[in-house]
């Protein structure tokens, strides 16, 4: 069974610094795809990050050069840095596994954590 556990999310002001964690159970972690999704309230959840199990990273222009995406593969963790943080990065951020679907053909999903960018 997958789990995907998501935490480090909060309020923050803009300019500062969060660091998420997913933790990940029931997948390959060390050969799978990793990514990280947000969705804002009424918007479609979108991918703004994703690394390899070697650690080749993508990003999705928005975040570039403000979010770092790293893994332990002997903790089955992701993570994301965010700095530099927006009120525009205000969302639900989840994680899961890119090359890895439900018997139905779906994403895993875990229940996220909310990050809040407010002055």
């Amino acid at each position: 069974q997958v789990q995907l556990v998501e935490s480090g999310g909060g309020k923050v002001q803009p300019g500062g610094s969060l660091r998420l964690s997913c933790a990940a159970s029931g997948v390959p972690f060390s050969s799978t795809i990793m990514g990280w999704y947000r969705q804002e309230t009424g918007k479609e959840r979108e991918l703004v990050a994703t690394i390899t199990p070697y650690g080749t990273t993508s990003y999705v222009d928005s975040v570039k050069g403000r979010f770092t995406v790293s893994r332990d593969n002997a903790k089955n963790t992701v993570y994301l840095q965010m700095n530099s943080l927006k009120p525009e990065d205000t969302a639900v951020y989840y994680c899961s596994p890119l090359n890895s679907f439900t018997p139905s053909g779906s994403r895993y999903w875990g229940l996220g954590t909310q990050v809040t960018v407010s002055s």
